[in-house]
């Protein structure tokens, strides 16, 4: 896809899911919509990983290791 539409998504996701975390503590659901963010490809969606730049790739990766953080932070915070 070529068209903006999947910064759209990918930038509406990242929002719901920093609502979710900060607003709501609910770190499951943030974990969610974040992850959903991430099949959103913001960037040239037919480049493949080897040719991308380096700071796409560290945005996405970072994005990856947001979406773990909170779904510890979920499971770690819901024991009792």
């Amino acid at each position: 896809m070529k068209t903006p539409f999947n910064k759209f998504l990918y930038i509406g996701f990242l929002a719901l899911g920093f609502y979710q975390a900060i607003f709501h503590k609910d770190y499951l659901q943030a974990a969610a919509s974040l992850g959903i963010g991430l099949a959103f490809d913001p960037f040239d969606t037919e480049q493949k990983w080897n040719n991308r730049p380096t700071w796409q790739k560290v945005i996405l990766v970072i994005h990856l290791a947001l979406v773990a953080a909170m779904f510890g932070f979920g499971i770690g915070l819901n024991e009792k």
